[in-house]
C-alpha cells in the first residue's frame, strides 16, 4: 500500500547555483543529515516525513526544449501559504513563471536546471 511520497529529485549542474533558488528564493533550510554519498547534493525538508533531493550530477537531458509552462513538463507539486508573497520573491529574483491555466490558485516555475516546479496555494 502506498502511503504517501517520500521524497523527489531533482539533478543539479550547479549545486552553489541551485542552492540559491532553493534556499535563497524559496526559504527552504537543507537537511544536514544527509550521509556523505558517492556524489554531492542536498536535502531539503518539506513538511512532515517529506523532502526534495538535489543530487550534483550530470543533466542526461541538458539542452533539451521544455514547455514554457510548466504544467505541461513533468513537474513536482508543493502546496504553499502565500502565493503572492511567492510571486514576489520570483519577480524580485527575476524568475518567471506562469499561473495554473486550470483557474487554481497556483503557479509553474523552473529552477536554474530547468527542472520544473508547481505551487499550489492552500489555506493554513
Amino acid at each position: 500500500m502506498i502511503l504517501g511520497i517520500h521524497h523527489a529529485t531533482f539533478l543539479s549542474s550547479d549545486l552553489a547555483r541551485s542552492r540559491a533558488f532553493y534556499e535563497g528564493v524559496l526559504g527552504l533550510q537543507a537537511d544536514r543529515t544527509r550521509p556523505v554519498m558517492s556524489f554531492d547534493g542536498v536535502w531539503y525538508d518539506i513538511g512532515t516525513n517529506q523532502q526534495l533531493h538535489l543530487m550534483l550530477l550530470p543533466d542526461p537531458e541538458a539542452g533539451l526544449l521544455r514547455p514554457k509552462h510548466g504544467g505541461r513538463d513533468r513537474h513536482v507539486a508543493l502546496s504553499v501559504s502565500g502565493l503572492i508573497a511567492l510571486m514576489s520573491r520570483l519577480e524580485a529574483a527575476n524568475i518567471s513563471y506562469t499561473v495554473s491555466q486550470s483557474g487554481r490558485r497556483a503557479l509553474f516555475c523552473r529552477d536554474p536546471d530547468q527542472n520544473a516546479l508547481e505551487f499550489i496555494e492552500v489555506c493554513a
